[in-house]
């Protein structure tokens, strides 16, 4: 007998149980899940919500107060659910145990308002430390560098991570892979060093410690960040494709093989005039295609915005009226 349930009806009674199931690998849960999501509740886990971020121009991301638009309701935002928490740590400083009980609370908002019940992913920086206050404050990348000893960056990745996910937080923005090309460049303290083969092995084994605590790591700023013209920040880089491949390219292939991380993160840079963040040869064809990375690739904040307001090649902004057009009716 052919079944009467309607379309969408028969797709629950499929797939409800095996995106429950925990003894499935996450992709199968994934695979179960997707088909019963609705394109809004699809769009929402693309969604971070930067927590506390300020409005008053002392924001911490470059152009911040330049994206600062109407922010719905918390019960608005999340009733499609979320993708991402930003920063409710590192934003502003926060007693560890209060925040680690308001994200939980925040977590169950979340859970309970949505259809599926799907938490937040959390990250935060933790370039020398988890980015908290009262967290431990490592040596600086540069430091990890001239001592050159993987394995002692990977046991401080580990505890880095520890720290993290003790307090709820899923993610790890670091380690940053940018090979140091011009010293007046203002994030040089962030780097590891000039040459590829240190960056990537150190970077690796930054990544191994972050990841076997549990943390995501996510490389950045893929690519060519460092090498911009005047060692001028967000600056426009003028590199060529075998300077690219030779020097900026293997530390973020050796901490993928070698580190196992499951994020890469966007420069915002432009290499010959592309925007990395708009760059199908660079975020797929080498990265998916040629490496093989099958993990989450993130936007360095803005970047995708930024391709309209700084580099000026995208008309509009089509996510605002996206927005408008799904509003609800007032």
């Amino acid at each position: 007998m052919t079944s009467q349930l309607p379309v969408d009806d028969r797709l629950a009674s499929t797939h409800a149980d095996r995106w429950r199931d925990p003894t499935l690998r996450p992709d199968e849960r994934a695979d179960a899940l997707i088909p019963l999501m609705s394109l809004e509740e699809k769009l929402a886990q693309l969604v971070g919500l930067w927590v506390g971020a300020e409005a008053s121009g002392e924001g911490v991301a470059p152009h911040q107060t330049d994206m600062v638009e109407h922010t719905p309701p918390w019960s608005e935002a999340i009733r499609h659910g979320l993708g991402q928490l930003t920063r409710p740590f590192g934003t502003a400083p926060v007693d560890p145990v209060l925040g680690a009980r308001s994200l939980a609370a925040s977590q169950a908002q979340i859970v309970a308002a949505s259809r599926f019940g799907i938490p937040a992913q959390v990250h935060e920086e933790c370039l020398t430390g988890f980015a908290a206050w009262r967290a431990t404050v490592y040596p600086t990348p540069l430091s990890w560098g001239a001592a050159f000893d993987p394995e002692l960056v990977e046991e401080m990745a580990g505890l880095i991570g520890r720290s993290m996910r003790a307090a709820g937080v899923h993610q790890g923005l670091a380690p940053v892979l940018d090979v140091t090309r011009d010293y007046r460049w203002g994030r040089t303290e962030e780097t590891i060093g000039e040459d590829p083969y240190l960056v990537g092995t150190v970077g690796a084994a930054y990544v191994r410690g972050l990841e076997r605590a549990g943390v995501v790591a996510t490389l950045k700023h893929f690519a060519g960040y460092s090498a911009s013209r005047g060692g001028r920040n967000l600056a426009p880089t003028a590199m060529g494709h075998r300077e690219l491949a030779d020097v900026i390219l293997p530390p973020f292939e050796m901490a993928l093989r070698l580190g196992g991380a499951r994020s890469v993160m966007n420069s915002y840079a432009e290499i010959d005039g592309v925007p990395a963040a708009a760059d199908a040869g660079l975020l797929t064809r080498t990265l998916r295609d040629q490496w093989g990375f099958d993990g989450v690739l993130v936007a360095d904040y803005f970047a995708v915005r930024f391709l309209q307001t700084l580099h000026g090649v995208a008309a509009d902004a089509a996510a605002r009226r996206w927005r408008r057009r799904c509003a609800p009716a007032r």
